[in-house]
């Protein structure tokens, strides 16, 4: 695949003064984020440990694009328990000249309450989907007139709730939405599966900070090698 045409989101960048003390501006990838900026491809994938930055940081990305923090598209604008750090109004963007705006946010933690406002607004382009299983209604979303594209796809660990099977399914799907050259995907993910979506920059995020990796690199790739190489002898070094 080749990417020509101009992409939604070039880098990301710290506002002048941005910043402030403690969470989440004390995360060692967030810091480094807004002391050296971002540069976004067409295929972004964040990976690391819980509690690194990854959501944080693909949230506050996607806000700042105009998404709503719960999912959505860039017209959705419901939401419950506002639990989002306040990083996204501390960056700003600089987009592809003539590259679309449209995008949509998905995230695995509030894709029920998604489904619902978009049941609730059956007029709206999109269509609801609790009538499937999780794993089903992801898919329904991910085929609706939502995600023709062009225009920026952010995930959120995405993986939760899909089985093998559906996590390939996904990988056909991210590179279904790259084909037209003009739409991006950031995404962030604890599986080895989408992260070895062809064409992904890959970054590890962990203690230091943001870390360029290749897929055999990455510590979850490590892990998942060496629990089914031997399940029993890498469970024994956990107890």
């Amino acid at each position: 695949m080749s990417w020509t045409s101009p992409l939604p989101v070039r880098r990301v960048e710290a506002r002048p003064d941005a910043g402030g003390p403690g969470w989440p501006f004390d995360l060692p990838p967030v810091s480094q984020l807004l002391r050296d900026g971002l540069d976004l491809g067409p295929l972004t994938v964040l990976v690391g440990e819980n509690g690194t930055g990854k959501s944080t940081l693909v949230e506050a990305v996607a806000m700042a694009y105009g998404l709503s923090p719960e999912g959505g598209s860039t017209g959705a604008r419901h939401t419950t328990t506002a639990t989002e750090s306040p990083l996204h109004g501390h960056l700003q963007l600089s987009r592809g000249a003539g590259a679309s705006r449209w995008g949509y946010f998905v995230r695995a933690e509030t894709l029920h309450g998604l489904n619902s406002y978009l049941q609730e607004h059956p007029g709206s382009r999109d269509a609801g989907f609790h009538q499937r299983s999780h794993g089903e209604g992801f898919f329904d979303l991910l085929s609706s007139t939502r995600f023709d594209g062009p225009g920026f796809f952010v995930f959120d660990e995405p993986e939760s709730g899909l089985s093998f099977g559906a996590q390939l399914r996904l990988v056909v799907a991210v590179l279904d939405l790259l084909a037209d050259g003009r739409s991006q995907v950031l995404m962030a993910t604890h599986s080895p599966v989408l992260a070895a979506v062809p064409g992904a920059r890959l970054l590890e995020l962990d203690a230091d900070g943001m870390h360029p990796r290749s897929w055999e690199e990455l510590d979850v790739v490590d892990h998942y090698r060496r629990f089914l190489t031997s399940p029993r002898a890498y469970l024994r070094h956990l107890t």
